[in-house]
C-alpha cells in the first residue's frame, strides 16, 4: 500500500489554527502540527463511527485500552496494564495534574532549555519554583544533560519536566543518557513528569525508550505522557493519556483533574484506538517521508542558508535553527516579514533562545521546498546579493 505524503491540501478557511495565524500570502511552518491527511484507515473509522448517530460523554473501553497495551510492548517492550492508562484531553492538563498532585512550593520543578512553551509556564500556574537548566551543546552537534547541574536543581526533591524525543530540538535520549538521568531523579527523590508525546518518530534506527520502562524503582515515580496526536496528525481530536504504574501515584494524580480535565472526545478514542491497532504501515511511510525531508532541510540550511546553522534532529519532525550570526534581532519576525514564512519564536522556548526559530517540516516537500526558497531570497535581499 502507498499513501501520498506529497498531495498538499489547502487548510485556509478550515478553522486550521497553524493557517489562520498569518494572511494567506504567510507560509506557516510553526506549530507541530502536519500539513497531511491522517491515516485513510483512521478517516475510515471516524467515517463508520459516525454512522451511529449519538456522539455523547464517552469512556475508554477496553478494546482502546488493548490497542495501547499491544503497542507499547510491540514498539518499546514496555509491558503494561490497560488500568495503568488515564485518559485526558491533552498532554498539557497531564503535565499540569502531575504538578499540582506531587510537588510542594519548596520544591522545584526543573525544565530543560530550550523546550516547549507550555511546559516552561506549567509551574507558574501553581505557584512552583521553576529552574530551567540549558542542555550543554557538544562539538558533534548534539546537546547532553549537565547532570551535576541537575543534581542540584532537584535536591530535596520535586521534579523534572522531560521531553523526550525533545521539542525544539530534535533529541532522542539514549539510553545510558537517560538512565543516569532517571537514577538521579531516584536518589533524590524527585518525580520525572515524561513528555512522550513524539517517540514513534525517531531517525536512523533509532528507537525511543520510556522513561518508566527502564526500571521498577523508576516507573514508581514516573508519570508518561503520550498520545497518538503528533505522529498520526490527529491532534485536534484531543484524546492522550496518562501511564502510571503505580496505583497510589496513579489515585494522587489522577484527583487532580479538580473539576479542570473533562472527559474525552469519542471520535479522538475511536481515531486513536485505531491509529495504534490499524495504521502501522501508514506510520512507517510517513517516517521515511519526514527522515527524507529533514535530510532535505539539514543539506539545505547548510547550503543556501548562510549564518543560519542546524543539529540534525534526531526525531520529532521540528528542526531547531540558530541565527544568531546574522544578527537579525528579532529572525522570528525578519523571516515572517521579509520571506513571508510563519515561523515559531526562539524566545517562547527559552530565555536565551531569541536568536533562534523552530521551523515544522511534517509538510509535503513541495512547501518544505518553497519555504526554503523564501528564507533564501530574504537572505540574498538583506545582503544585496
Amino acid at each position: 500500500m502507498t499513501f501520498d505524503f506529497d498531495q498538499v491540501f489547502d487548510r485556509h478557511d478550515t478553522g486550521s489554527t497553524k493557517w489562520s495565524r498569518y494572511s494567506a500570502d504567510v507560509l506557516p511552518m510553526w506549530v507541530a502540527d502536519m500539513d497531511f491527511a491522517a491515516p485513510p484507515v483512521v478517516i475510515e473509522a471516524l467515517q463508520q463511527r459516525l454512522l451511529h448517530p449519538l456522539v455523547g460523554y464517552s469512556v475508554a473501553q477496553d478494546n482502546l485500552r488493548q490497542a495501547i497495551v499491544a503497542d507499547l510492548w510491540a514498539k518499546y517492550a514496555w509491558r503494561v496494564q490497560p488500568q495503568e492508562l488515564v485518559f485526558l484531553p491533552g498532554v498539557e492538563s497531564g503535565f499540569n495534574m502531575a504538578l499540582k498532585a506531587l510537588v510542594q512550593p519548596q520544591q522545584n520543578v526543573v525544565v530543560q532549555t530550550p523546550n516547549y512553551p507550555p511546559l516552561r509556564h506549567a509551574p507558574g500556574h501553581w505557584g512552583l519554583n521553576k529552574v530551567e537548566l540549558e542542555f550543554l551543546a557538544q562539538d558533534d552537534g548534539t546537546y547532553a544533560t549537565p547532570l551535576d547541574a541537575l543534581r542540584q536543581a532537584l535536591d530535596g526533591g520535586g521534579a523534572l519536566l522531560l521531553s523526550n524525543p525533545h521539542n525544539p530540538i530534535g533529541k532522542v535520549f539514549a539510553r545510558e543518557e537517560l538512565q543516569a538521568v532517571a537514577d538521579l531523579c531516584v536518589q533524590q527523590d524527585a518525580w520525572i513528569i515524561s513528555d512522550e508525546i513524539h517517540a514513534e518518530l525517531c531517525y536512523d534506527g533509532r528507537v525511543h525508550i520510556p522513561t518508566a520502562s527502564l526500571g521498577a524503582d523508576i516507573a514508581k515515580r514516573t508519570i508518561t505522557l503520550m498520545s497518538a496526536s503528533k505522529a498520526y496528525n490527529i491532534a485536534g481530536l484531543k484524546t492522550s493519556f496518562m501511564i502510571i504504574q503505580d496505583a497510589a501515584l496513579r489515585e494522587r494524580v489522577n484527583h487532580a483533574r479538580c473539576g479542570m480535565v473533562d472527559s474525552v472526545n469519542p471520535l479522538g478514542m475511536e481515531a486513536t484506538r485505531v491509529a495504534y491497532s490499524e495504521a502501522g504501515p501508514w506510520l512507517k511511510a510517513l517516517k521515511q517521508y519526514l527522515q527524507a525531508n529533514r535530510d532535505y532541510l539539514v543539506e539545505a540550511v547548510r547550503s543556501r542558508l548562510p549564518g543560519v546553522s542546524i543539529n540534525v534532529p534526531q526525531g520529532t519532525y521540528l528542526a531547531w535553527l540558530d541565527c544568531s550570526a546574522l544578527d537579525l534581532g528579532d529572525p522570528q519576525r525578519f523571516f515572517l516579514e521579509h520571506a513571508k514564512v510563519g515561523l515559531s519564536t526562539g524566545s517562547d522556548f527559552g530565555d536565551h533562545s531569541q536568536p533562534f526559530v523552530r521551523l515544522n517540516f511534517g509538510c509535503p516537500r513541495s512547501m518544505l521546498e518553497e519555504g526554503i526558497a523564501r528564507m533564501e531570497r530574504s537572505l540574498a535581499q538583506r545582503s544585496g546579493a
